[in-house]
């Protein structure tokens, strides 16, 4: 019989959290990714694009 211990030492270290923090950050990538798409649909110069995505970084969480 098991001590309880035996199941726990088979599972990845804090398989769970380094799941969340890969979503996050694949879900950031996205967002950046979406508004790269509409500024560039927009008419606004590189360098306002620049200072906009320059923001939008500052601003996520």
């Amino acid at each position: 019989m098991s001590d309880g211990n035996y199941n726990r030492n088979l599972l990845p270290y804090r398989d769970y959290q380094s799941g969340v923090r890969a979503g996050r950050a694949q879900t950031r990538a996205q967002a950046f990714d979406t508004l790269k798409a509409i500024l560039e649909e927009c008419t606004f110069s590189s360098n306002e694009r620049e200072e906009i995505l320059a923001r939008f970084r500052c601003l996520m969480p």
